[in-house]
């Protein structure tokens, strides 16, 4: 009796095309990338004494820092929003973009022993770490809420929210989450050959934080700096955030298509080098 053909439910087959993204695959490993969002939520504040309030120490931490050396003794001038809050709304929206770029920057290394042994989706721990920092933004962004309803019956401070632009909240967090997944795959991709390059990220991270109008406001310089400042799509949507729950002056609408085009490229282009260090990663791991 001939043996029957063998019939499988699912043949891998090397990428011979970089411009091939199967994105869609994601959608079939979605059961794999939930337990990959709840891996990540136990695992970061596991054996902690803390835990989850981490989440809450940081942010506070930094915007009392960055209220004594930039509110107390540099007074920079934040115009009718004190200065706490426009800290602290900055802080709550960064560090979602910048620990969704710290996770994924780090997506080859620290999953080397997993990606060696089963095949998935390689962009299932990326997208997952993004879902499970949107878990992490919501925390923070209720002590934020908490502060401006401080401010509000204790200090006398009538902010408003800017409803008109509320809808473009989700969209403006996904792009910030989608920028720190882009620039997370091309480190990533980056640092699996030469690792020096994850101290010098670090660095600039904490550097673009700076020019980012997270801490301090960068109007007044002259036309030249300023053009320049502007090429940071971050500056523009930290900025529009910041228009929506505080109603300070929105940045441009040329500046809001310049950010979203930005983020949108640079999505497409790391995932096309990521793809192609896929190939390869696990020989120089």
């Amino acid at each position: 009796m001939e043996n029957e053909e063998q019939k499988w439910d699912l043949i891998v087959t090397p990428k011979g095309n970089f411009f091939k993204l199967n994105l869609f695959e994601l959608w079939h490993y979605r059961d794999l990338i939930m337990l990959l969002v709840k891996r990540d939520i136990v695992s970061q504040y596991k054996q902690t004494v803390l835990g989850p309030i981490w989440l809450i120490v940081q942010p506070v931490l930094s915007g009392i820092f960055f209220t004594i050396i930039f509110g107390n003794f540099a007074k920079f001038n934040t115009g009718e929003i004190p200065y706490p809050i426009f800290t602290f709304s900055g802080l709550t929206i960064w560090y979602f973009f910048a620990t969704t770029f710290a996770k994924t920057s780090s997506v080859f290394i620290t999953n080397s022993s997993i990606f060696g042994k089963v095949y998935f989706p390689r962009l299932s721990v990326p997208l997952s770490s993004l879902i499970s920092n949107s878990v992490s933004f919501f925390i923070q962004f209720g002590v934020f809420v908490l502060l401006l309803l401080y401010y509000k019956f204790f200090r006398n401070y009538d902010f408003h929210v800017n409803f008109s632009l509320l809808i473009f909240f989700p969209p403006l967090l996904l792009l910030f989450g989608l920028m720190g997944v882009s620039i997370g795959l091309l480190a990533s991709s980056l640092t699996t050959k030469y690792r020096d390059l994850s101290f010098l990220l670090s660095f600039g991270l904490q550097f673009l934080m700076y020019f980012s109008s997270v801490v301090f406001p960068l109007g007044g310089f002259n036309n030249k700096i300023q053009m320049l400042l502007n090429l940071n799509p971050l500056m523009h949507m930290v900025n529009f955030f910041r228009s929506i729950f505080l109603s300070s002056p929105s940045p441009s609408a040329f500046w809001l298509v310049y950010s979203t085009l930005f983020v949108l490229v640079t999505l497409f282009g790391s995932i096309i080098v990521f793809n192609r260090v896929e190939k390869s990663f696990m020989d120089n791991i």
